[in-house]
């Protein structure tokens, strides 16, 4: 159908069930439902995507952490996501782990960030590029020290931004507002025949669910 879908699922049924699916069908070995009766052979393909713990969560005093299940690697992409960032680490400058243009860079890093240690990076750095440092804490100087370079703490910059320390991604649904101009759908009560091709084509170019050529 030349279309491109979206699978959002919650439940060990998604490894147990939703992706041997998926894999027989693009196998060619899937011989139930309408692969069956449109007797597909296989193709196309698909991407199967884990949804990552709370970035952020509270500790026993109230105060918001970065959640330990996070490493070095899943934090410095995580960050560089939030931050508008393409989280490509630079084989040779370490402190280049993503870019948001060709001379703007990010660099995520856990332990106290100091300034022996801005001073380095600076150093490294040519006059034209810009970097913002993501970091758990650091010495006050480094807030403002170079001027191409950006020093922020990690959860004081996440914290509004999203819903964090939640698991199970609910989304409240039942009390959202409503448009009273917005036209009720009512649906139609008849019945089709997907082998019925007495049915007026589309007008648009766009393919129906159920074309003919399915």
């Amino acid at each position: 159908m030349k279309r491109k879908w979206i699978g959002i699922e919650l439940g060990e049924h998604c490894d147990t069930h939703c992706l041997p699916r998926l894999q027989k069908v693009v196998d060619g070995a899937d011989q139930g439902g309408i692969s069956k009766t449109v007797d597909w052979q296989g193709g196309g393909g698909f991407k199967y995507y884990y949804l990552a713990p709370s970035l952020l969560k509270e500790d026993k005093y109230g105060n918001w952490i970065i959640d330990t299940r996070y490493n070095a690697a899943m934090l410095a992409a995580a960050m560089a996501k939030h931050e508008g960032f393409r989280y490509n680490p630079d084989e040779t400058n370490y402190w280049k782990q993503g870019t948001s243009t060709e001379k703007d860079f990010i660099f995520t890093l856990t332990h106290f960030f100091t300034i022996e240690h801005i001073d380095k990076i600076h150093e490294e750095m040519l006059p034209d590029e810009s970097l913002l440092i993501c970091c758990k804490s650091f010495q006050k100087p480094c807030e403002h020290k170079y001027p191409n370079i950006t020093v922020k703490k990690i959860p004081k910059i996440l914290l509004g931004r999203c819903e964090f320390g939640k698991e199970d991604y609910s989304l409240n649904i039942i009390n959202m507002p409503v448009d009273p101009d917005e036209p009720v759908f009512e649906p139609q009560a008849k019945a089709y025949n997907l082998k019925d091709k007495s049915k007026k084509k589309s007008k648009t170019n766009e393919p129906s669910l159920f074309g003919e050529e399915q």
